[in-house]
This record gives C-alpha cells, structure tokens and sequence, in this order.
C-alpha cells in the first residue's frame, strides 16, 4: 500500500535526524514502515488484515504490536484511522468467533498451524492456532484506548466493543478457577513439548489466587506454572482502562464496577503469589506460580515480559521491585539471558540457546533509565541485524548473521518505535 502522509513525513525527518549515522537511517527507513508496506491489507468490509510476517495468519498480540508505533501519529492522519480502526473492528469480529484463539486467517479457509484436540467438536474455519494467551486479550483493548487517547476518536466503542469487553471479563473470570471453571483443553499430538499443555489439556494443578490462568506465553510456548505474571499484569492495565471506557463513554458504572473489581484481584494475586524474596536480589516479580508456592524464575524476550511491565503501564521505572527484576533478568540468573563476542540480552526457550531477541533489546531500551544503556543497545542492534538491514525474531549472540525469521514485522515496528522516540526526544544527535 502506498505510505500515509504522516509516515513519509517521519521518515524525511529521519532523513535529517539520522544524517550522520548511515546504517541506522537505512534501518529506520526499512522497519518503520514495514508493517504497512508488506503485512497490511484493507478488506472491503471496512476492515484490516494485518498478518505476522512471515506467517500467513494474523494474530491479536502481534496485529497491535506492529501498529503501536504509529498511533502519534494517528490524530491527524486520516489514512493511519482507517488502519487502526479497520484493525480493531477485526480483531474484535475475531475474539467474538472464538475468545481462546490466539491466530486467525484472513477468510474462512479452514487453514490452521496443526489439527490439536480441544474441546470443540469441529476446529473453526476463522482460526489459525487456538492457544490460550491472556495478552491476546490484552492487545486489542490497549490498542483501542491508546488510539482513543492520541486521537480523541470514540467511533470505535460501539455496542460489539462493548459487548467484547464483557466477554473477555467473564472469560478471565471463568480462569480464575481454571479447574473448576474452564472448558478450555489443548492438547498438541505433534512438534515440542512446549506446543501442548499437558494433563489432557488442563495443565499442572493451580490454587486460586485472585489472577487469572493461562494455557500459553506470548512466545506462544505452553506455561510452566498457570498464573503467568506480567500478563496478568497486562491484564490488571487493561482493566482499569475499560473501567475508564466503561463510564466515561457508555456511562456503564455496573461494568465499570466490574472491570475494578477483576482488576483488585488480579492486582492482589500479584502482590501476594507474584513476589519471590530473592536471596541475591531481594524482592523480584517471578515469571510464573502456581499459587502453590511454586515459581519460575526466569524471563521471556516476547511482551508481556517482566522486562516490559513499565511500558505495559503495570508500573514505573523506578519500581524497586521492578528495578531489583531488571538486574535479575539481565543477569545470568535468568536462565535465558546470554552473553556472546557481538551482543548480550534475553532470549526465548521458543529459539535455539544462545539466541537473543532485538524485541526484547529494543524493550530494555525503551525501559531504560539511562542514556549510556540506550545509546549502547542502540549501537548494538544496528551491529547485528545479519546485513539486512530489518530485525529478525532471534539471532546467535556470537554471530547475527545466524538468526531465525528473516521477516517478523512486530521486531520491525517495536524497533521503530524505539528509534522514533529517541528522535522526538533529541538523543540521537551527532555525536551521541
């Protein structure tokens, strides 16, 4: 698609901003737009496709991932509200065709990643992959408010987008007693033991907490322990801004009311199953628990991550508990943290050992308090992108020329986003 005016004009700003760093300007030219020049189809229903890459489906997390960038944007972009917009009216014809479906196809067509065994009788047409992921939820609700907030516009927020709040409500209702509750089952026959929830699809025992189970990480891998933290997180942000939709644009307050109520439990869960004493570190979030007194310790490189829970909005920077995380994570205490001779950060148990992510690069940037850090980040994701000028999924630490997903849109945008604030906030000046 032809790019809208208010891209190009990023990008000519680019022009001059990144003048004296020409590898980074070639970069920044490539990523910045590439969602809309490579993964974006406007439907003549008025609605948008946005597939994930290299993948022909479009899922929840990555479609608003990949388009957070523009939405500065958006206020004055015509162009840029008939994007977003036609975004979300799909995302929310898809969460009401199945809630629990993470991926889904541009047409009926009955493609899908595997033949799985769930609970449903016959596999929707409409879905690509249906693992369980409260960010999927997440995703298309933030999208939605940020894009209210930048631009004022509440032509989103009709009676589907109501009706869409109060079934993901009663869904993450139904996962606070997973066991009890839930008729959701996964079972993969196929491919890692990481692609199915064992348990016949109900996955290990969890004790209520107040938070809300999930079957799977946005890294799309099956969850160690069932209460998976920073997307509950997610989910408590996510709350409070449908509490805020619920009476400052419906005038709803019972569903305000609710929206609150869900969110201090949630909110409870975390501070009271969430928080591990650490004996090095003091205080940190773990990644996952089982209300049990079960943890794992650790970190992800895809979003919702512990790394990630100040741009998510859970909390600030200066957190001291997020802060005391943050040196636990970027250490090799987390068992998928790597240092190599080109690059150091967070990977994935979804990619090979060894391998970091330019996501969760470009996020420890983008949460980072300090100016050496960012600049340091910067210069290294603009040394490892395997000459190719666009950022992959993952990529060997002692040699980014060796990476998976040569084309994975939603590293593109977040990339984007990083080096468009750093602009906007002056610290990519010559010389810096």
């Amino acid at each position: 698609m032809n790019l809208p005016e208010s891209v190009r004009e990023v990008i000519e700003r680019a022009e001059k901003d990144l003048a004296h760093n020409p590898k980074l300007l070639h970069m920044f030219k490539q990523c910045y737009p590439n969602t809309l020049e490579t993964t974006t189809r406007l439907m003549n229903d008025g609605t948008t496709f946005v597939f994930t890459g290299d993948i022909p489906a479009m899922w929840l997390r990555d479609s608003s991932a990949q388009v957070r960038h523009y939405l500065p944007l958006a206020a004055k972009d015509p162009e840029l509200q008939r994007i977003i917009e036609g975004l979300v009216k799909r995302q929310l014809m898809y969460i009401g065709i199945d809630p629990y479906a993470n991926a889904f196809n541009e047409t009926a067509n009955n493609n899908r990643y595997d033949d799985d065994l769930t609970e449903l009788s016959e596999p929707n047409p409409w879905a690509w992959e249906r693992k369980y992921e409260i960010d999927s939820l997440c995703y298309p609700i933030q999208l939605s408010y940020l894009y209210w907030k930048e631009t004022g516009i509440t032509a989103l927020f009709d009676d589907t987008y109501k009706q869409t709040m109060q079934a993901i409500i009663r869904l993450w209702q139904a996962e606070q007693r997973h066991f009890e509750q839930s008729p959701y089952r996964f079972t993969r026959l196929t491919g890692p033991k990481t692609d199915t929830v064992i348990n016949k699809g109900m996955g290990m025992p969890v004790n209520y907490t107040g938070m809300t189970w999930s079957g799977f990480r946005p890294s799309d891998d099956a969850c160690t322990f069932g209460y998976l933290i920073p997307a509950n997180m997610f989910a408590s942000v996510v709350l409070g801004y449908m509490a805020e939709i619920a009476v400052n644009v419906y005038g709803d307050l019972p569903l305000k009311e609710e929206a609150e109520g869900l969110k201090e439990e949630i909110d409870h869960g975390i501070r009271t199953y969430g928080i591990y004493r650490h004996p090095v570190y003091g205080d940190i979030y773990a990644y996952e628990t089982d209300g049990f007194g079960n943890y794992n310790l650790m970190d992800d490189a895809n979003v919702p991550s512990l790394l990630s829970i100040p741009y998510l909005g859970y909390t600030t920077k200066e957190d001291p508990v997020y802060l005391n995380t943050r040196r636990f994570i970027l250490s090799k205490s987390n068992p998928y943290y790597y240092e190599g001779s080109y690059a150091k950060g967070i990977g994935s148990p979804h990619t090979p050992p060894q391998y970091i992510w330019p996501i969760a690069l470009s996020m420890q940037a983008l949460t980072s308090t300090d100016p050496q850090e960012i600049a340091e980040i910067i210069e290294t994701l603009t040394a490892t992108d395997g000459d190719t000028g666009y950022m992959h999924e993952g990529f060997s630490v002692h040699n980014p020329s060796e990476f998976t997903r040569p084309w994975f849109a939603w590293a593109n945008s977040l990339f984007g986003e990083l080096i468009y604030t750093c602009m906007i906030e002056n610290r990519l000046g010559a010389g810096k």
